[in-house]
């Protein structure tokens, strides 16, 4: 049996779209797959989510940048962006680092 990696939590909110009334963002969380290999020791995450609802909801898709250390730790993070499917007439464009891998441990 193959050995599990690690997983990143994310908590996010979306770019404002559309205008006037209809203007708003939506909020999305999650956590992401295990470690995919890009070489040289370096990996990138899965990312498959919906955000919150409000009279709809966007998925999103992504795949991670590579992973970036943190100075003086053996943790690192990943910067996420991306834009949401189109749903309700619009998209919305997001950026975010995940959290830190196994903050506690």
């Amino acid at each position: 049996m193959p050995t599990q990696t690690h997983v990143h939590e994310f908590e996010q909110s979306t770019k404002l779209a559309e205008t006037g009334d209809d203007r708003h963002n939506h909020r999305l969380a999650g956590v992401t797959s295990e470690v995919i290999p890009i070489g040289n020791g370096r990996h990138v995450h899965a990312i498959l989510s919906n955000t919150d609802f409000l009279d709809h909801h966007h998925e999103i898709g992504v795949t991670t940048g590579p992973d970036i250390p943190i100075p003086g730790t053996n943790k690192h993070v990943h910067v996420v962006n991306g834009v949401t499917t189109i749903d309700d007439g619009h998209f919305h464009q997001f950026q975010f680092t995940t959290q830190i891998n196994s903050p506690l441990v």
